[in-house]
């Protein structure tokens, strides 16, 4: 009976201990549980609650989302950005548009035929494309960088055409 006893004493202890503390401040809230005034939200952590009170994942996670995609594909030697990747483009710059505390690093890349050099650059050329679409849907200076990779971070390691196309692309990253 003593061990029963026991248990059930270290049960609760070990419940109790998980409680979290009333009066503790989270990060990101202030002394009174309001939301910090340094812009952080429940949108930059991924998750927060909904109008309705339900919690709600960021547009950014949701796979319906064109915000879910986040690679934009080239052709050989091209830094035109297709078509097929204009509205995709769009919905991220209005995302960045309407949170301006958002920010963003547009990483070009390159397959590996060409020079270091020439690959580098061309991976520049194809992230400033997609960073001016950008800022055509009114996204700040200051929310977009700009980096090239060249050949130097391949997705694929063959060395034929399947493993090119997966190579030249540009990758948006949240920051």
């Amino acid at each position: 009976m003593k061990t029963y006893g026991l248990v059930v004493l270290l049960l609760a202890t070990l419940l109790l201990a998980g409680c979290p503390n009333p009066n503790a401040v989270r990060e990101g809230e202030g002394a009174d549980g309001a939301a910090a005034a340094d812009g952080r939200g429940a949108e930059s952590e991924g998750m927060g609650l909904g109008d309705d009170g339900m919690l709600s994942a960021s547009p950014l996670d949701d796979p319906a989302s064109p915000l879910s995609k986040r690679t934009i594909y080239f052709e050989f030697d091209s830094s035109q950005v297709a078509e097929e990747y204009l509205d995709m483009i769009a919905a991220h710059g209005k995302y960045l548009a309407d949170n301006p505390q958002r920010r963003m690093r547009v990483e070009g890349h390159a397959d590996e035929r060409g020079s270091r050099e020439y690959n580098v650059g061309l991976g520049e050329r194809r992230a400033k494309a997609v960073e001016r679409l950008l800022r055509f849907q009114g996204v700040g200076s200051d929310q977009v960088e700009v980096v090239s990779f060249g050949e130097e971070l391949p997705v694929a390691f063959g060395h034929d055409e399947a493993s090119w196309r997966l190579n030249r692309r540009v990758e948006l990253v949240y920051e």
